[in-house]
């Protein structure tokens, strides 16, 4: 009998010079598209059949606090926020975590199979040194912004990575899937 591995996410949208926001948290550069007639398009149907793939979120505060802003975008998805702060749960789907992120993502993945961490850089950048991690699906945007806050940054993480996949979208974004090498 086949063991079902559960498998952690790390997803993230960037400019092509690697910064997920402005230094203000501004993302409205994220809505700016360009065209590339090679690129594909999902359909609302692909789009819907891939986000029930998803088991649950976990993020933390500062994202939690945006994507309350921006419209929550998770539905009804088991989200788990990690934080050292006291918030409010404005959604039953949402659980906040303060603690040892390596207990934290066992306990996870005993219950859930696809595990996305959405955000933001300095929790990204602790899963990634602590081993948590084992793919990588980054949005790159049709941008330059020069400067913001940056997803990998100086963290000192060095990832040997291994592209999965790539996909080019008509909107001009290209999506890169890597598989995280544990063994570096």
């Amino acid at each position: 009998m086949k063991v079902k591995k559960s498998k952690i996410t790390l997803h993230m949208v960037s400019s092509l010079d690697g910064y997920i926001a402005k230094n203000n948290n501004d993302i409205s550069w994220m809505n700016i598209t360009d065209k590339y007639d090679a690129g594909i398009k999902l359909n609302k149907q692909e789009i819907e059949k891939f986000l029930k793939s998803i088991d649950c979120y976990v993020m933390g505060s500062r994202t939690y606090e945006h994507a309350l802003k921006l419209g929550w975008a998770y539905g009804d998805t088991p989200t788990f926020v990690i934080t050292s702060r006291k918030l409010l749960s404005t959604r039953k789907s949402v659980e906040f975590y303060s603690g040892d992120l390596k207990k934290f993502a066992h306990k996870l993945s005993k219950k859930y199979d696809n595990i996305w961490l959405v955000g933001g850089a300095v929790l990204c950048q602790e899963f990634l040194k602590l081993g948590l991690v084992d793919e990588i699906s980054l949005v790159v945007m049709p941008i330059l912004l020069g400067d913001g806050i940056s997803l990998f940054g100086n963290s000192g993480i060095e990832k040997k990575l291994h592209l999965k996949d790539q996909i080019a979208y008509k909107n001009g974004t290209i999506e890169l899937r890597y598989a995280v090498i544990k063994n570096n």
